[in-house]
């Protein structure tokens, strides 16, 4: 027995040898640990409850011309309540107090609050959800509530701010205004002028450090950010948005009146390239319309008859033919090879000049002279077309833009037939821009101007970056070529036998063309034909203002198809529109008096932008841009709702500025 007890005893010594080494063993990690490792795992724990965050800037605002606005930022805020932080004694006297305050903000009962706050008191909450989508305002009576003016720590007060961006003119030139948006890898995607300035409107983002709580949540560490965000500068476009409403609305009408499957129109002003309207509409299968895809700029396609000019001036150019010569349209169709080129008289217009073979835009005329005038040595017609800048790309700051087809001989799909096929716009492919390109060229007394879309960068009343007009060329063709396809271009409206005579109006002036081409031709099935109409010139017909081009593609056949009929009217309603909008502008040119009105309203902007003020001033009437420029650089936080010149303030003249936080400006 003694035996016995004594073999327990030495085991029982053995055991606690081995656990006094193991304890030993673990002290020994354990500053092993602290004192090795200790900085890497106090980081790694730190960083699994603190982290770092990106505040995204205020993206700048996008303007039209007159300084209304087509996309501006707007603060969001979300109110959060973190119950763990607040004391038991300032919670049960403030609660009551606050819910009221709440209630008031958001319409719902006190009690519905009195309840959400108990509770999250009762379960530990610290990510209470209390607001949601309040704006700037909103946001600093909020700070000022009862218990939560006690700031994060000692209130519970969680602020979360989003940036959203907000279109005034909704759907009106959405494709072209676009966005820009970045994925989780960093990737933009890019589409109309927001797109395209991007790199202007973004800003820096900010730092914001977070820590982690319940349930996956994170929380703000105080108040203030650790970098600030540097809001995005403000880009001025060209845009003029009476121009762009009237344009949209014209084209919306005619789609839907011909049930086509889409269409564009670009106005732009002759003498800077400035677009001062550009509106894309395609159909959507419930047969609505919206701005789907910015045809304007990316869509390339055959132009049809309104080629016949650039085929017109190469000829005259190179002496190949005169506007006075006279060419055998035989009965209306001639062929070559095994290919009928046909006209749409039926029987043809026998024998007529080539003035008046453009002004009914005979097919045949124009596949005769240039495929006999150039047959010998084709790629000389190419080379002219190229000379005046057909079949290159604009170089536009907005993605996408549709590359343009002009093959040389040589080259594959030419053929024997392409001299005679290019002459009325096949086998060439241009975007509705770079047609328009063109006949501006023509407008503008020859000179060929880069479109714009931009006019400045700003930041706040400074200009940063100014945009000029841009000479593509600064004479595609002779003086003497652009005089004569003018009064042509001219007569295709005026002359009764002209292709866009319909459209003719005693009260204004417009020269152009009519096109209409064939689509899906290759199929042997007509019920797979369609169309694209066209009508592509500029207004007034002498001392030309704009220039415009309407392409309406797919109208319903039964309808009607021809470029006159369809994308002709969409013309003459902007064209007289901006008549009616400005009737005057010729008439105070000619005298030289100049636009007293708008000398008048700078000056009147001028004189309040250099007053020193210690109360609010009066903006009304000023445009949106120089209000907002000089309320912010008084230091006075501006939200404004609508476009044009502000109609209404929300603090009225004469009050102490440093009482106001925030002025909201009405504009119409």
């Amino acid at each position: 027995m003694a035996v016995t007890e004594k073999g327990i005893l030495n085991r029982l010594y053995v055991v606690a040898g081995f656990l006094f080494l193991f304890a030993i063993a673990v002290l020994f990690k354990l500053v092993s640990i602290q004192m090795v490792h200790g900085d890497k795992y106090r980081d790694l724990a730190l960083k699994r409850t603190e982290k770092m965050f990106t505040i995204a800037p205020n993206r700048g605002n996008l303007y039209s011309d007159d300084g209304s606005l087509l996309a501006t930022s707007v603060s969001k805020f979300t109110i959060r309540f973190d119950a763990v932080t607040v004391s038991d004694t300032d919670f049960k006297t403030n609660v009551k107090p606050l819910s009221q305050a709440l209630s008031k903000l958001t319409g719902k009962s006190s009690s519905y609050y009195q309840q959400l706050l108990r509770k999250a008191k009762a379960n530990k909450n610290r990510y209470a959800l209390l607001a949601r989508n309040l704006d700037y305002s909103d946001y600093i009576a909020v700070k000022e509530f009862p218990l939560l003016n006690k700031g994060p720590n000692k209130g519970g007060l969680i602020v979360e701010q989003k940036t959203v961006r907000e279109h005034p003119l909704g759907k009106i030139a959405e494709r072209s205004v676009g966005y820009e948006r970045r994925d989780e890898n960093g990737y933009y995607t890019r589409v109309g002028l927001e797109g395209a300035f991007g790199q202007y409107l973004r800003g820096v983002e900010g730092k914001r450090l977070k820590q982690k709580i319940a349930k996956g949540q994170w929380k703000p560490i105080g108040m203030d950010n650790i970098v600030e965000p540097k809001d995005g500068y403000d880009v001025v476009s060209t845009i003029d948005i009476n121009i762009q409403d009237i344009a949209h609305h014209a084209l919306l009408r005619q789609l839907e009146h011909y049930k086509a499957d889409h269409g564009t129109v670009i106005v732009m002003e002759a003498q800077t390239g400035e677009v001062k309207a550009i509106s894309n509409l395609g159909m959507t299968k419930e047969g609505k319309y919206y701005e789907r895809l910015n045809y304007a700029v990316g869509e390339s396609h055959e132009p049809g008859s309104t080629f016949k000019l650039m085929s017109l001036v190469a000829a005259l150019e190179d002496k190949v033919i005169d506007t006075s010569s006279v060419i055998d349209t035989e009965k209306g169709y001639w062929k070559i090879y095994n290919h009928r080129v046909r006209d749409a008289k039926h029987g043809g217009y026998g024998k007529i000049s080539m003035a008046k073979a453009f002004e009914v835009s005979s097919n045949t005329a124009f596949a005769k002279t240039i495929h006999n005038g150039y047959k010998e040595k084709p790629s000389k017609y190419v080379n002219r077309l190229m000379a005046m800048g057909i079949g290159t790309e604009i170089g536009l700051p907005i993605k996408g833009e549709g590359k343009p087809v002009l093959r040389l001989p040589g080259d594959k799909g030419w053929s024997g037939l392409s001299l005679a096929q290019m002459a009325y716009g096949y086998e060439v492919s241009m975007t509705p821009l770079q047609i328009l390109t063109f006949y501006n060229a023509i407008a503008n007394d020859g000179e060929m101007v880069k479109p714009r879309l931009i006019k400045e960068v700003k930041e706040w009343n400074r200009t940063v970056l100014k945009f000029e007009k841009e000479v593509i060329n600064p004479a595609i063709c002779s003086k003497k070529t652009v005089a004569q396809v003018q009064q042509l271009l001219k007569n295709v409206v005026e002359k009764k036998h002209g292709t866009g005579h319909k459209l003719y109006s005693p009260n204004f002036s417009m020269a152009g063309k009519t096109g209409t081409a064939q689509k899906n031709y290759v199929s042997k099935d007509p019920d797979k034909l369609r169309y694209i109409s066209t009508f592509a010139g500029y207004f007034p017909a002498e001392n030309p203002k704009y220039s415009c081009i309407v392409v309406i593609h797919e109208p319903d056949k039964s309808v009607g198809y021809y470029g006159a009929d369809v994308s002709g009217p969409v013309f003459k309603s902007i064209a007289q529109k901006v008549y009616a909008t400005n009737p005057l502008i010729d008439e105070v040119e000619i005298l030289g008096t100049g636009n007293q009105k708008l000398d008048d309203t700078y000056q009147s902007y001028y004189a309040e932008a250099q007053k020193k003020y210690n109360k609010v001033p009066n903006v009304k009437g000023m445009s949106g841009m120089d209000a907002i420029s000089i309320l912010e650089n008084l230091g006075i936080k501006v939200e404004v709702h609508g476009n044009g010149k502000v109609k209404k303030q929300s603090i009225s003249q004469g009050t102490d500025i440093n009482k106001v936080v925030k002025i909201v400006l009405e504009l119409s």
